[in-house]
């Protein structure tokens, strides 16, 4: 019998075998449109890159590994991965939301399929009774975001599926923020997992991708044909980058970890920062979920320097953490949600979830993390 595989192995090993013609290490980059032929009705199981393509079959059988599901199905971006969800429902169908979602999500519900006649309701999932008294006849999934963006707020995975499946509703869960090593939906009960592959995952901010993993046969039949029908699949190339960036996965998320800790911590003692969010300080309101659900508590730091007015001041003396949009790369990226990341959802959505403009996220990077807090001090310091 094969022995289990830990984490790390499966990362580096997982569909990227040795090439079998070559002996390549690496995984080949497949740069084809179409694929030869032996004779009419006969092929090596490749026809047409829009269907599939070897490089990101392996992609998938990885991803697929790491999230123990039983396939995935990769797509050009995170939003395209959770736009192909959708596309396995129809009008009249009732979708049940976390309220604080990256603000793509909404805009991608609100302004176009909700044209479509799809229904759409936001609730604070981190309570599982919202969950469960928004539940509908017509609901057919629960999208739930954990860790929040960018407040941190935690959705207890566990509870939220259970109450689901007595009621035949699919769950699905973007893990983006905690990568499948310190997250595990699918073990929790989620029936499909969701990621934008350009955070940690590639880890180096140079490819965008999304992946939906799935863990029945249907789903992953469905995906797979509007991949083929729509499109909006990942390139050769920046499938390559994902299974480049995922061998150091482990490592990378290991030392995240540690400098998120460090910062987190820093940020909390500050007294230029108002409020820390944060999962792996104690007064987290669910520091207790943190612990019990996940197994690290990742990079992903929001904090709150008082007005716009601070926050532009500090933003404009960072020089170490990069100013941008995105998260998950080796280097420290921050960012202003109001202003970037939740721009779309508007003044009024901002304050019903509590994004004020005084808020700044961090994604911690893997750099020395004295020169990471030295420089979010001297940054401070314009305050």
């Amino acid at each position: 019998m094969k022995p289990k595989s830990g984490f790390a192995t499966r990362a580096i090993h997982a569909g990227q075998e040795p090439d079998q013609e070559t002996g390549a290490v690496t995984v080949p980059i497949y740069a084809t449109s179409t694929y030869v032929q032996q004779e009419l009705g006969k092929h090596k199981g490749y026809e047409y890159a829009r269907v599939s393509n070897p490089t990101r079959t392996r992609l998938e059988e990885n991803l697929t590994a790491l999230e123990g599901g039983t396939s995935s199905r990769v797509f050009a971006s995170g939003m395209a991965a959770i736009n192909a969800i959708c596309t396995m429902f129809k009008s009249g169908d009732h979708v049940v939301c976390g309220h604080n979602l990256y603000g793509g999500v909404p805009r991608l519900f609100n302004q176009i399929l909700a044209d479509f006649g799809m229904e759409f309701t936001y609730v604070d999932t981190s309570d599982v009774r919202n969950v469960e008294r928004a539940l509908r006849k017509n609901t057919r999934m629960v999208y739930v975001e954990t860790p929040t963006n960018p407040l941190m707020a935690l959705s207890d995975i566990e509870a939220i599926s259970k109450v689901c499946h007595r009621k035949r509703v699919d769950v699905v869960v973007d893990n983006t923020f905690m990568s499948p090593y310190f997250q595990q939906p699918i073990a929790l009960g989620a029936d499909m997992v969701v990621h934008s592959t350009t955070k940690f995952l590639n880890g180096h901010s140079d490819g965008l991708g999304g992946v939906v993993v799935c863990t029945t046969r249907e789903q992953a039949d469905k995906l797979a044909f509007v991949q083929k029908a729509a499109g909006a699949i990942l390139s050769p190339f920046e499938c390559w980058l994902v299974l480049r960036g995922v061998k150091t996965l482990a490592v990378r998320m290991e030392q995240h970890d540690r400098n998120g800790r460090f910062v987190a911590e820093f940020l909390a003692r500050h007294k230029k920062v108002r409020k820390v969010f944060y999962p792996g300080l104690p007064d987290h309101p669910q520091y207790q979920l943190a612990q019990r659900q996940m197994t690290g508590f990742g990079a992903m730091i929001s904090f709150e320097t008082g007005s716009l007015s601070n926050a532009k001041k500090m933003l404009k003396k960072v020089v170490v953490c990069a100013l941008g949009e995105s998260l998950g790369g080796v280097e420290t990226l921050i960012s202003h949600p109001a202003s970037m990341t939740h721009a779309a959802v508007g003044e009024k959505g901002r304050k019903e979830i509590g994004i004020t403009d005084g808020m700044v996220r961090i994604s911690v990077g893997i750099e020395n993390v004295e020169d990471i807090i030295a420089d979010l001090d001297q940054a401070l310091a314009a305050i």
